[in-house]
């Protein structure tokens, strides 16, 4: 029994000492012949280079065998393409008191005062010993200023129910290229979404693909607002930039505005319509109206209309009773010119009228145009905007000694024999881009197709039934060289002819849908008559039938 007692005894003794062994050499080779620390900034600039220098040396007296190193960048860190935020490698054997220096680069983005950690851990095992050990430590850098600008700007008050336009600006400083960012915004409840300007992914989203450095830009959304009054509405709004498959934001904003009790409530007609869509060179007639919607008299009212576009001709302008200041196209009216500004009584409105003309041509460059009039009632404001419609143009020419096709037949043209001429359509489209376009003409009887097309390609077709030749052009660019097409006829007079100048083409057709305005177009050419007054080798004499 004491045998047995005394073997026990001295087992647990040898594990007791194994135990504190093994301890002993964990805690003094983990901490004590190894240093491992991180060397960095630790306050940055969004988009700053920062460089961790990760310092590791031998302090004892034995080697250290197998070391592993695993290094951690920050959440948010841009680095070199293809590399992953987690690297791992194996280390060469550390020798006694031997020290060696890795150098990692990046970037950090993330917010204002946002704390960046990095992470090193240090594997290894000591020269004799099977245990491996490891050291850790970490690096925090603070990001303590975004040269970045990100602004909202709208008014602080609001008419509930009204339209408001929502600016949002963003300005980069910073000394490195912004890439794969987003702008999301958050809208109050109420908020209904009309447009913007840029189209975004979605009504409150919004892709930049780079932004370098001195480069900014604006994002415009139209919507209106509903709610209690002096109830307030909160904006938010995120600059997130994303880097393997991680949101960061940048940037974060909040503004407020209150809704308020409308006064006066503004409404127009331009044509006679509260949408009118206008053409070059119309003549519009604006018509300005305001109603006191409050309980109190409304006294001592100022209203100015400022007209912005280059389309418009401020030479032909009338202000009605209003006076026009054409140096800034604006047109005022106060208490002595309009009565109803002196003294507007609750319910009761006045009116104000003027006309001005839209230019024939424009800058070839411009597209898309509209017409702004901002309209300001004491702190009542409001925007007209009247798109323009695109100019569609075809261009018919008849030919006998021009063009691609070589003409047959007596000139000039002889009763009971046929001859054939050349017709080229050219048709183009300015400011705005238009689709479906078709291109079309109805034949008299004595003249048919030969067949003849210079494009094979083109969608040419004649129906005999109505004897109308339809050019199917499809889509056609604003500002671009436009599509041309060259086809034969044949003309065969008929006697009651003889002696006259005769139609071969009436007037071409050209009809299209406009993308911006969503209006159909319709314009036409000329008649092509026998004399060909586009082909300089026919005379008028020429052109009577014989």
């Amino acid at each position: 029994m004491r045998r047995k007692i005394l073997t026990i005894f001295i087992i647990l003794v040898i594990l007791l000492i194994g135990s504190a062994v093994w301890y002993y050499q964990k805690n003094f080779f983990s901490k004590g012949i190894l240093k491992l620390e991180i060397l960095a900034l630790t306050e940055i600039e969004l988009g700053q280079e920062i460089e961790y220098l990760v310092k590791y040396k031998n302090n004892g007296n034995l080697t250290i065998e197998e070391p592993r190193l695993i290094f951690e960048y920050p959440e948010g860190a841009v680095i070199e393409e293809g590399k992953s935020l987690r690297q791992e490698m194996d280390l060469e054997n550390i020798y006694p008191g031997e020290e060696k220096t890795l150098s990692f680069k990046a970037r950090l983005l993330g917010k204002e005062n946002e704390a960046k950690k990095a992470k090193v851990a240090l594997s290894y095992r000591v020269k004799n010993l099977n245990t491996r050990f490891e050291l850790s430590t970490s690096h925090t850098a603070l990001i303590q200023f975004i040269p970045l600008t990100f602004e909202f700007d709208f008014s602080s008050k609001l008419e509930a129910g009204k339209n408001i336009k929502i600016r949002l600006n963003y300005f980069s400083n910073v000394d490195f290229p912004l890439s794969n960012l987003r702008i999301e915004i958050d809208y109050p409840q109420g908020f209904e979404f009309i447009n913007s300007k840029p189209k975004g992914l979605a009504e409150n989203e919004w892709e930049i693909s780079l932004l370098n450095k001195a480069q900014g830009g604006r994002i415009e959304i139209e919507g209106k607002l509903a709610g209690e009054v002096f109830s307030r509405k909160i904006f938010r709004a995120r600059l997130i930039s994303w880097h393997q498959d991680n949101a960061i934001v940048l940037k974060e904003i909040a503004k407020g505005l209150e809704l308020i009790e409308p006064s006066i409530y503004i409404y127009w007609q331009v044509n006679g319509s509260p949408q009118y869509t206008a053409n070059p060179d119309d003549y519009l007639h604006y018509e300005i109206s305001f109603k006191n919607i409050g309980e109190t008299a409304l006294e001592n009212l100022f209203l100015r209309v400022k007209l912005e576009g280059d389309t418009l001709d401020f030479d032909n302008l009338q202000p009605g009773s209003g006076k026009f200041q054409k140096e800034i196209g604006t047109i005022y009216w106060d208490q002595i010119m309009v009565p109803q500004l002196r003294l507007l009584p609750s319910l009761e409105e006045g009116k104000v009228e003027f006309w001005v003309q839209v230019k024939k041509e424009f800058s070839s460059g411009l597209r898309n145009p509209v017409i702004k009039a901002k309209i300001n009632l004491n702190q009542a404001k409001e925007e007209i905007i009247t798109k323009i419609n695109s100019k569609l143009v075809i261009s018919q020419k008849g030919f006998f000694n021009q063009g691609p096709f070589q003409n047959t037949g007596s000139i000039p043209p002889k009763v009971g024999s046929f001859t054939t001429y050349t017709i080229y359509w050219q048709v183009k489209s300015f400011y705005n881009d238009t689709k479906n376009v078709k291109a079309k003409a109805t034949l008299p009887s004595t003249v048919w197709l030969t067949g003849e097309i210079e494009v094979k390609e083109a969608k040419l077709s004649f129906d005999p039934g109505s004897r109308e030749i339809v050019w199917d052009i499809g889509d056609l660019l604003a500002g671009k060289e436009g599509q041309e097409i060259n086809f034969q006829i044949k003309f065969t007079p008929k006697p009651t002819q003889k002696g006259k100048v005769v139609d071969l083409i009436p007037g071409a057709r050209i009809i299209g849908e406009d993308t911006w305005t969503e209006f159909i177009i319709r314009e036409e050419d000329s008649v092509i008559k026998t004399n060909l007054p586009d082909d300089p080798t026919i005379s008028n004499q020429q052109g009577i039938v014989q």
